[in-house]
């Protein structure tokens, strides 16, 4: 309290915070009661800035395949709704970038996906195999933004900032305005290698990155109080998934360093 009135602090910001996740829990148990759980056979999923990678396709193939009786909901969600959206369950998972802390919500990576850049076809670096944040550290590093900052993990952001890597340049522009630039060679932009090996650039070239913050991780969330069980399956096929990809990457490098001694 001062002389321009009342005004919560740090703690009590943090704990409405808190109060609000449950409130919000509680008030949709209600509806959805009301509601009779009608959508109960309907599995909503949220991508945030998420361009998918082989790991989401055969999660979401491989559980349509196992429970054919539920309905999949697939949408695009904002950074600043997907955890709100979570919590009030107008969607029950979502798989997003690093979002910070979370409070009332469950989240886990199951997997992460390599970063390419795009870089204009008479950039010098074009004939390397692959290129690190450091040999673009001359370079503008063009982002899209909206209302809501970068569509990109942000923390990722942060560190390839703070690692001495290209200078950030967020706009409005869309992405076609972007990679038109990137094509004037006006600065580069980098998304993950799912996206970069399914889209051609005319006078552009894709590469590979290497080194540090060159991979991107994927995590989902959801509430672990959500009633519907195909929420939990879909978590489980997603935990058993991931640890059969690490457990075949653990038996690659074993191999291979196995193959080195014989050499």
């Amino acid at each position: 309290r001062d002389f321009r009135g009342v005004r919560l602090t740090e703690a009590g910001g943090a704990w409405i915070d808190v109060v609000r996740a449950h409130y919000d829990g509680l008030l949709d148990a209600f509806i959805q009661c009301a509601r009779g759980y009608k959508d109960a056979r309907t599995l909503r999923i949220g991508l945030c800035w998420v361009t998918g990678g082989e790991f989401l396709r055969r999660l979401i193939d491989r559980f349509s395949s196992r429970y054919p009786e539920v309905n999949l909901s697939i949408e695009d969600i904002p950074a600043g709704q997907c955890l709100a959206a979570i919590r009030r369950r107008r969607l029950d998972i979502a798989f997003t970038h690093d979002l910070g802390q979370m409070t009332s919500c469950c989240s886990e990576v199951f997997w992460q996906e390599p970063l390419f850049v795009l870089l204009s076809s008479r950039h010098p670096l074009v004939d390397k195999p692959a290129v690190a944040w450091s040999d673009l550290a001359d370079m503008c590093l063009l982002i899209s933004a909206g209302q809501e900052g970068p569509r990109l993990d942000l923390r990722l952001l942060e560190r390839i900032a703070a690692a001495g890597g290209p200078v950030l340049q967020a706009s409005s522009a869309d992405l076609a305005t972007i990679i038109l630039k990137v094509q004037l060679g006006q600065g580069v932009t980098f998304a993950e290698e799912s996206y970069a090996r399914t889209i051609t650039v005319d006078s552009a070239k894709w590469m590979p990155l290497e080194g540090h913050n060159s991979v991107s991780s994927i995590r989902a969330v959801w509430l672990d109080s959500n009633p519907k069980r195909s929420v939990l399956r879909l978590v489980g096929l997603a935990k058993n998934m991931a640890k059969r990809a690490a457990d075949r990457k653990g038996e690659t490098r074993m191999s291979v360093a196995a193959g080195a001694m014989r050499g």
